[in-house]
């Protein structure tokens, strides 16, 4: 369980038109807010930096991860645009090539590959959930940016789907990924000789993080939060099921087609959300140090917006403390496997906390 740092002790009110349930998976998440009596007081923030690596450097020099990740997405990128033809309708296929090629960071993916080969799977048989998984990332983004929800136009430095092609080609768009994220895993896992059982795992697995235990609850409790007197425990409810599922979920498939033991798989779950709240931290805190140029989409949104983050609510100080715990907490999850093999998901909890954009 993570240590709490002294600026996470407080009650945390969840907003009271909401009620929130905590599956047993959300067990640290629950015992961090049970303190009862103290209301969490909203904090300014303090700096205009993000968050950088004091050491001034990422972990051992005998790892080379950037040369890791920039690997895995070659890999990735080449497998999705051969996942991806253009046919017809050929604006629909455009469509999604224009989001889910647009480049990024591979997280998701790489994160999936990752753990596969932790547990002594290989990366061709993690290649279609490690492609699914972008698929449904892509999806919620260009769903995310629609007028309906967050109404951005800017998107990995680009106008946004719905900008480029309209809001009815985008809804389609996200909706056509996400129809073939799961044909991918179908498909990909018969190609690759990953055995059926693990691939049906998978594929529920990946269905879980979008619906009602993963992105979609995310998204309905962070709409329905707009304007209200968000706390630490609605905030990190919504932020557990909008990013950290999917991250999960990203590594837990990557575990199951690896052929990892359940002892593992749960190991390897926890370390992800771990890390996916740490994305979230990181995000919020770049939205208000880093600009929209730096950023590649709308900078200090959250801000002009009255939005509830965890700068707000903690001040960047403290997030950035947080986002600090939250890389110890997903790092000791991976101490029972071999330290070789988990060389690149420690550098990834690294990077995403000291990321620039």
């Amino acid at each position: 369980m993570a240590k709490v740092a002294p600026f996470l002790v407080h009650h945390v009110t969840p907003s009271p038109s909401l009620k929130l349930h905590f599956s047993p998976r959300n067990a640290f998440l629950n015992a961090r807010h049970s303190t009862p009596g103290v209301r969490c007081a909203v904090a300014t923030p303090t700096s205009n930096t993000p968050i950088t690596n004091p050491t001034g450097s990422q972990g051992d020099d005998l790892f080379n991860f950037e040369r890791y990740m920039a690997s895995k997405a070659v890999t990735v990128n080449d497998a999705l645009d051969r996942a991806l033809p253009l046919v017809q309708p050929e604006r629909l296929s455009e469509s999604m090539r224009y989001s889910l090629l647009a480049g990024g960071k591979r997280v998701r993916p790489m994160l999936a590959i990752a753990a596969c080969e932790m547990v002594g799977g290989d990366e061709a048989a993690a290649t279609p959930v490690a492609c699914a998984v972008e698929m449904v990332h892509t999806m919620s983004l260009i769903h995310d940016d629609l007028p309906c929800m967050d109404d951005d136009d800017l998107r990995r430095g680009c106008p946004t789907n719905h900008v480029a092609f309209g809001v009815s080609t985008a809804l389609l768009a996200g909706d056509a990924l996400l129809s073939l994220s799961f044909e991918h895993i179908a498909r990909g896992c018969v190609e690759h000789g990953v055995p059926a059982d693990r691939a049906l795992r998978a594929v529920a697995e990946l269905a879980n993080a979008v619906g009602t235990g993963g992105l979609a609850a995310g998204q309905v409790v962070d709409l329905a939060s707009e304007g209200a007197d968000v706390g630490l425990a609605t905030l990190e409810y919504i932020h557990i099921h909008k990013t950290a599922r999917l991250l999960e979920a990203a590594a837990v498939c990557g575990a199951i087609v690896g052929g990892a033991c359940e002892e593992d798989i749960e190991s390897i779950r926890r370390y992800a959300r771990y890390v996916g709240l740490l994305f979230q931290v990181v995000d919020d805190v770049l939205d208000v140090t880093q600009t929209s140029e730096q950023l590649g989409k709308t900078a200090g949104k959250d801000l002009a917006t009255d939005k509830t983050t965890y700068p707000k609510l903690m001040g960047v100080d403290g997030a950035r403390a947080y986002a600090v715990e939250l890389v110890a907490s997903a790092e000791a999850e991976l101490d029972r496997f071999d330290h070789a093999r988990t060389e690149p998901l420690r550098h990834l909890a690294r990077f995403i906390a000291y990321r620039q954009n």
